[in-house]
């Protein structure tokens, strides 16, 4: 059996365009970046190519909730590191969490829990994960020492000392 990686991570660079007025990342594209990079290191790490799948064989995952925390602005030209896992998984859906950091992982900028749901585009419903998926899953899976609620794993990877901080473009500079 193959030794996968469970937390993957990436480097991404903060984009003008996805910033507001205050050169902060715009709240939406959050989400953006790290479904972006969780797309990439599934095919990078595991062979994944969930668009493979789509146009191969009409499955795909569709997005039925999404937690997110903000805790610090990532900021333009920033370069961030985003680390994922997936942390729980059944028959047909899948829970992944998205972590933002500083560059060098010192200082947490977002969290964020997506529960996607298996779809067949054939069927237009949700459908069950194929043996082999589940194979995967049962791999790649890294479940949560404990059973907690968004909010209280946000407490728990914020450091105390640590309160929400917002800075302009002023600070940045």
């Amino acid at each position: 059996m193959h030794e996968y990686k469970k937390v993957l991570e990436s480097k991404m660079k903060i984009r003008f365009h996805d910033c507001d007025p205050f050169n902060h990342l715009n709240n939406a594209r959050y989400i953006d970046y790290i479904v972006t990079a969780r797309g990439d290191q599934l095919l990078d790490n595991y062979d994944l190519d969930i668009y493979r799948l789509a146009r191969e064989k009409a499955i795909g995952w569709v997005s039925a909730q999404t937690q997110i925390s903000y805790l610090v602005p990532a900021m333009v030209m920033e370069e961030v590191t985003i680390q994922t896992q997936l942390i729980s998984f059944s028959d047909k859906s899948l829970v992944f969490e998205g972590l933002m950091w500083n560059n060098d992982t010192t200082q947490l900028k977002a969290v964020m829990w997506t529960k996607l749901v298996h779809f067949s585009l054939t069927h237009q419903k949700s459908h069950n994960h194929s043996a082999e998926l589940i194979q995967l899953f049962q791999q790649i899976v890294n479940p949560l020492v404990s059973q907690v609620d968004f909010e209280t794993r946000v407490k728990n990877l914020r450091p105390v000392d640590e309160p929400m901080t917002f800075r302009t473009a002023k600070d940045h500079s």
